[in-house]
């Protein structure tokens, strides 16, 4: 079935309400395991259902915000989902009631999961996960809402993005004034959103008896086995390891371009010849990308062929759609739908490697499992990120297919790119850390924190001229801050793990795809640390570990000869 024609159609409450609870009546009512086992594959299949509903509405709310019937079914849903997890909480407590688990056809993980879930939910704060939920979409509608006017053209925030890009540095410049300019024009608004969003959270995790939401956040995103103070430390192993070498890539690339400071137009700007551009539209792109996973393997071109067939893409860039990219499972159907904003820069071709590689790490877990339950299609996101980075990865050897005379640029940007992002992606964690540590904080107090933290992690940003960023308005651009809380550190550690299978890819290891296939298949069946122990992977926590990867890439950007380019 194409896309197009999964059909969707709304779960009134009081039919979820009658027919979900009476599946929780039989679910308490069965003491023999067998029966229980029965009633509980039934509920997951009608959650599985349920899902599948909220699902195709939003990607297709996201892919036109404009469009009236799926606004009004994304408002419906951000006002019940809260009310469905009065339901999810009975169930998983029933569950967790059960003294027979070995009995039962459940994996140990999941009942972990539900503790975790248990912790984070009761009854009292409905309300304000209602309220939470119509606040991020607010933001989301607000973003691509965005109409920036440069140079005779409209342009939205993703559209805009070729003219951030050029070569001319006078419109480099220009744009950047245009797109900070849609944000300072709506400061007040994203202040607004984001000012409400922290409360709502921090009085969330108040009601539900802790300190801070810091902790109910980690909760929130199943974080088994690490912790604060783990990632405390992981974040001085940043500062002392990795932020030198970024340093070291930012001073080349001043020197490649000719010029002392790096202005807010000159970061993405790598190479005085331009960056690297795709050879093709869409179209093209996507062709190469099919001849490129049937190269691959034979998993990995049944993967990609069948993305094609059933049209689970929505690539290009649109009025009114939402900004950014990701990979939905869509379960009911057993299949991920990929999201994105093609715009002709390089970006286009990391979709077609990094949320693919999302989409086949849930291709493979359900071929492998395919009666799973519903949460245990997919791990926690710190290892489902090292499924999408580290295709980016194994897919260097065919990039001359997708940039031609510019491979080399790209190939050198996408491993120089790999480590500078990693202390920004700690800087936005840390960030948060911060703002829900100290929730009263005023809009301005919030700039200021991350302006402080941004001359520590990413000191080689200038930001003269735009008086936005200057008082440390970027963090209005990340998506992750205001939608999904704490969900950022896990692209850091993923990427310390796709660079080790870079290293040994680069080495010539055999296994190294392999083990990145063994990861991919497994779903979400084990924890973040298990699964590194599958996949041959050392942990980002282990001292040393960023290190070692720091020294490996240095070595390896010195191979490339990029001075002229």
């Amino acid at each position: 079935m194409k896309f197009k024609d999964m059909p969707y159609a709304r779960l009134a409450y009081e039919d979820i309400k009658r027919d979900y609870g009476a599946l929780l009546d039989e679910l308490e009512k069965a003491s023999d395991p067998k029966v229980f086992n029965e009633v509980f594959y039934k509920i997951n299949d009608y959650r599985t259902h349920m899902q599948t509903m909220m699902t195709l509405c939003m990607i297709r709310h996201t892919i036109d915000t404009a469009d009236e019937f799926y606004d009004k079914e994304q408002e419906y849903w951000d006002e019940t989902s809260p009310l469905i997890q009065v339901f999810e909480d009975r169930f998983n407590k029933i569950v967790l009631a059960r003294k027979d688990r070995d009995a039962l056809d459940i994996p140990a993980i999941y009942f972990t999961m539900l503790e975790y879930s248990t912790k984070c939910f009761d009854e009292s704060i409905v309300d304000l996960l209602q309220k939470e939920n119509k606040l991020s979409s607010t933001y989301g509608k607000l973003k691509a809402s965005a109409k920036i006017e440069f140079d005779g053209g409209v342009y939205n925030l993703a559209s805009i993005r070729p003219f951030i890009l050029s070569d001319d540095r006078d419109i480099r410049k220009r744009a950047n004034i245009a797109v900070n300019k849609f944000y300072t024009d709506n400061e007040k608004e994203f202040d607004r959103i984001y000012d409400e969003l922290v409360k709502v959270r921090d009085e969330m995790a108040k009601k539900l008896g802790y300190k801070d939401y810091v902790e109910m956040g980690y909760y929130r995103m199943w974080r088994f086995d690490y912790d604060r103070e783990m990632v405390k430390n992981y974040r001085k192993q940043v500062l002392e390891d990795i932020v030198p070498v970024t340093r070291l890539i930012y001073q080349a690339q001043k020197e490649r371009l000719g010029i002392d400071t790096l202005k807010a137009w000159d970061l993405e700007y790598e190479f005085k010849t331009g960056s690297p551009k795709p050879v093709g539209d869409k179209d093209e792109l996507v062709s190469i990308a099919k001849a490129m996973y049937q190269k691959m393997g034979k998993e990995t071109g049944e993967y990609f062929d069948m993305m094609c067939e059933e049209e689970l893409f929505d690539l290009e860039t649109k009025p009114n759609k939402q900004m950014g990219g990701y990979m939905a499972p869509i379960p009911e159907y057993k299949r991920p739908f990929i999201f994105s904003n093609f715009n002709g820069t390089s970006g286009d071709v990391d979709v077609l490697t990094h949320e693919a590689g999302h989409g086949l790490q849930t291709y493979l877990t359900y071929k492998e499992h395919p009666n799973i339950i519903m949460e245990l299609c997919g791990p926690t996101m710190e290892a489902c990120e090292i499924h999408s980075m580290s295709m980016e990865f194994f897919a260097h050897p065919y990039m001359e297919g997708f940039f031609g005379k510019d491979t080399t640029k790209y190939l050198y940007s996408h491993i120089a790119g790999a480590l500078t992002f990693i202390p920004y992606g700690i800087l936005v964690d840390h960030f948060q850390h911060e703002v829900y540590e100290n929730p009263n904080m005023t809009p301005d107090e919030r700039k200021a924190t991350w302006h402080r933290l941004e001359k520590l992690y990413c000191p080689d940003r200038d930001f003269e001229g735009l008086d936005l960023l200057e008082r440390g308005g970027w963090f209005y651009r990340q998506g992750h801050i205001f939608e999904s809380p704490f969900y950022y550190i896990d692209y850091t550690l993923a990427q310390v793990c796709a660079l080790q299978f870079f290293v040994r890819m680069l080495k010539g290891d055999k296994e190294c795809f392999s083990d990145y296939l063994k990861i991919c298949k497994v779903g979400g069946y084990y924890t973040f640390l298990d699964i590194l122990k599958i996949g041959n992977i050392r942990s980002p926590f282990e001292d040393g570990s960023l290190k070692d990867i720091a020294t490996s890439m240095v070595e390896e950007l010195a191979k490339f000869d990029v001075k002229d380019l």
